[in-house]
């Protein structure tokens, strides 16, 4: 028998990576409705938006006015995305306490996804760590691609311990693994985060996990398997790198939830009121997310077993 964790915790991503690259845009007021209403379903950790190009991501040009119209007196942790000092100069302006700069362990996906090659990239990231740590912030670093990229393939996992050790002297407070592309397999899982959580001693590790080839579940259930405690994932299923091929969205929070549930793992999420938020907005966008468990739990004709 394997043995898993009596509790998982999950952070909500969908409102940035999840709305990232849809091209019609959903009002300031309303990404407010929808982060209190995602508090409201028990999710603790929420990543509110991105600090990015307005030019680049029109979705998340309203970071500032996000981050005004947050509740801080709610017991949820906050966080926004970074991509270079620029970005963390801004969230720092913003008020947010809490980050993630992340860069890519693939050169080619770096200069698509982040306009840097790999050498600077990590020139970078040790500069931003640098100046959110003077600022007093919680950081999360962590890198994209870590379980295969569609321009270069297979990843070596030494290059992964490298730049995540790198990233660990520098003083992040969490670290995060990102299958950017959904190459990753159960088996690759298990020996890059394992042997990462050895790097990161008491720190956190999320797995950030898209679904392409259909096996993010698998892959999270392997994770639990030694150890993983934490993951990312969006609403509905909902988001997707724009710069890789074929990307499809995160492991939906519906669907984590629903299987973690049945095997006793305990995760503080009313799936619900979750599954409502990703219906409402497939209505919103007309058009379907890849997840499943919002729509069946919707449906009254079948018993859904718990």
């Amino acid at each position: 028998m394997r043995t898993y964790p009596p509790n998982i915790v999950i952070e909500e991503q969908g409102l940035r990576d999840g709305l990232q690259g849809e091209n019609l845009l959903i009002p300031t007021a309303r990404k407010l409705e929808l982060i209190e209403a995602i508090a409201d379903a028990g999710l603790k950790r929420i990543q509110v938006t991105s600090f990015v190009s307005p030019k680049m991501v029109p979705q998340m040009a309203d970071a500032e006015d996000i981050c005004k119209g947050l509740d801080f007196s709610r017991d949820v942790l906050y966080s926004g995305l970074v991509l270079n000092t620029r970005g963390l100069e801004r969230a720092v302006d913003a008020g947010l306490r809490h980050v993630e700069a992340s860069i890519s362990v693939s050169n080619t996906h770096s200069r698509k996804n982040a306009n840097a090659s790999l050498t600077e990239a990590r020139r970078r990231i040790a500069e931003m760590i640098k100046f959110g740590k003077k600022h007093g912030l919680k950081i999360r670093g962590g890198l994209q691609c870590v379980f295969g990229c569609r321009f270069e393939g297979r990843i070596d996992p030494d290059v992964v311990f490298d730049m995540i050790q790198e990233q660990l002297d520098l003083g992040i407070d969490e670290v995060a693994l990102a299958d950017s592309t959904g190459m990753a397999n159960p088996i690759s899982i298990q020996e890059i985060s394992g042997n990462v959580m050895e790097l990161s001693e008491d720190k956190p590790v999320f797995l950030h996990l898209h679904d392409t080839e259909g096996k993010g579940l698998a892959n999270a259930l392997a994770a639990m398997q030694v150890g993983i405690t934490h993951f990312d994932t969006g609403f509905g299923g909902t988001g997707g790198c724009p710069f890789i091929k074929g990307a499809s969205g995160n492991i939906s929070t519906e669907d984590l939830v629903f299987m973690s549930g049945q095997m006793g793992i305990e995760t503080g999420v009313d799936i619900e009121k979750i599954a409502a938020i990703s219906r409402s907005l497939e209505k919103y966008f007309s058009k379907q997310f890849s997840g499943k468990m919002h729509r069946v739990i919707d449906r009254k004709d079948i018993q859904v077993v718990r």
